[in-house]
């Protein structure tokens, strides 16, 4: 059996920001990374920095693009993020993220659990920078700093 990870969010910008905040890295360093080797685009590898932890990379390769339509990637060698936007009568932007590739088992289940809060941090954190300008991840894990978890 596998594991899989979905997770959805409204966000209410144009699909043009939606897209741009996931592929261009001074967007995302305002609401996810702290650091981006390169933009996400087709051929490229990419290494993502995060804030929480200075010094952990993941590497992001195998990347597929339909602009503004669909943003896939693989990272950490064997699991498949794929994140479609749709958009809304609106205009607004449904952001569905799933992320799959590992098998059910007992050291799986802790990544499933773990991914899933970061995908749906992901979207509330882009969320509020679209939206409001506001960086939720600023000061927001600090205590995983000291394993208080």
């Amino acid at each position: 059996m596998e594991l899989i990870i979905k997770t959805a969010l409204q966000i209410q910008k144009p699909i043009e920001d939606v897209f741009t905040a996931i592929v261009n890295p001074e967007k995302m360093t305002r609401y996810f990374i702290s650091k981006s080797s390169a933009p996400l685009e087709e051929g490229a590898e990419v290494t993502w920095e995060w804030p929480e932890f200075p010094g952990q990379k993941s590497v992001v390769n195998s990347i597929k693009i339909i602009k503004n339509r669909f943003i896939s990637f693989v990272w950490d060698n064997s699991t498949t993020v794929e994140i479609t936007l749709e958009e809304q009568a609106d205009q607004s932007v449904v952001v569905r993220v799933t992320e799959s590739g590992k098998e059910l088992n007992e050291e799986n289940l802790k990544w499933y659990a773990g991914n899933t809060e970061g995908w749906a941090n992901f979207l509330a954190c882009m969320k509020a920078y679209l939206e409001h300008g506001i960086n939720l991840r600023t000061g927001s894990f600090e205590f995983l700093r000291s394993n208080e978890l």
